[in-house]
């Protein structure tokens, strides 16, 4: 059965304890703190008993999960706590989407220079913090420019009771989440941004982090979102998605399509005519992380012509992603 395939995965990846066990030692500030922020307050489990079993615990306790995973010379990676902390993330990706990239903004969006929708007001949101812009060192005021990067995070059990996933306006991600069942937690990627200054081997790898060590704390099992190319003619992407589709489609028993509606085919071109080499170089850097990861890709790609983007979607099985990637995106940042 298929969902006895999916769950087999994941208890694989439990009991030989890799990507869970590395992450759960990342933790820097020296003890746990409980995530609040003025929207939410996450409950979570106890992640070190969770991680040695295949079984999801039989007894859910309230257990106290950190705030900040760790940091990197003057860069901290954490959760949002407050609303200016949101508010600064959401300025970021106004910065990015729509002044630095061709995003069309509404009235409202354009009024408030900010990148809102209905899911910050429920979702968690993951920070890198430029203390050296911050303006926090010694007890001032937070200073918004200080959010260089930020991941935007949702679990399912979060989404299940406020209107379900960004996702699904896209993709069908539906008879996934039925074919996992109720054992099986899912966390959505989205609205990630960097300023360019910080498009950097650094920066990236202590969002990774960051999320690596929020999969683990809350024993998260399938990471999902979409990830966008610049541009809407799928013409002009034909090599990168009929490279994706040939190389990297998910495996039955993790296959999702786009929303019939939206449909983009990405099988463009024939694999004998993919040159693969240069496939990858049309890639966008965020992509080819996650294909070094080891993530799947959903068949069908979608236009968004809000954004400008085509999106294809990734797929992160946490028992598929790459022993050198769980280790070296687990460990504890070098401060």
């Amino acid at each position: 059965m298929t969902g006895q395939t999916l769950m087999a995965k994941i208890a694989q990846n439990r009991l030989r304890g890799g990507f869970g066990a590395a992450m759960l030692r990342a933790p820097s500030q020296g003890r746990r703190e409980r995530i609040g922020s003025d929207f939410m307050t996450v409950p979570g489990f106890d992640a070190s008993v969770a991680s040695l079993h295949a079984d999801k615990p039989a007894l859910q306790v309230e257990a106290a999960v950190p705030m900040s995973f760790g940091r990197k010379g003057t860069l901290e990676v954490r959760i949002a706590q407050t609303a200016a902390e949101i508010d600064a993330a959401q300025a970021l990706r106004y910065r990015v989407f729509y002044e630095e990239m061709s995003a069309i903004p509404d009235e409202q969006t354009r009024a408030t220079c900010r990148d809102v929708d209905r899911f910050d007001a429920f979702c968690d949101h993951l920070l890198v913090v430029d203390h050296k812009l911050a303006g926090d060192a010694e007890g001032g005021t937070f200073r918004p420019e200080a959010v260089v990067g930020c991941y935007r995070l949702l679990r399912q059990d979060v989404a299940s009771k406020n209107g379900g996933f960004y996702t699904a306006s896209e993709f069908e991600i539906e008879p996934l989440l039925a074919r996992a069942g109720a054992d099986m937690r899912f966390l959505e990627l989205g609205r990630s941004c960097v300023l360019p200054p910080y498009r950097n081997r650094p920066t990236v790898e202590l969002l990774w982090h960051g999320v690596a060590n929020y999969v683990a704390s809350r024993n998260l099992d399938v990471m999902f979102g979409c990830a966008s190319f610049e541009g809407t003619d799928p013409a002009a992407l034909a090599l990168p998605l009929s490279y994706l589709y040939h190389y990297h489609m998910a495996p039955p028993d993790w296959h999702v399509r786009a929303l019939p509606d939206r449909f983009v085919e990405m099988n463009l071109l024939p694999k004998e005519e993919v040159n693969q080499r240069h496939a990858w170089r049309m890639l966008p850097p965020m992509i080819k992380g996650y294909l070094r990861a080891g993530c799947y890709i959903g068949d069908g790609a979608v236009i968004d012509m809000q954004f400008g983007t085509i999106d294809v979607l990734i797929l992160f099985p946490v028992a598929q992603i790459s022993e050198r990637y769980a280790t070296k995106f687990g460990s504890t940042p070098n401060s």
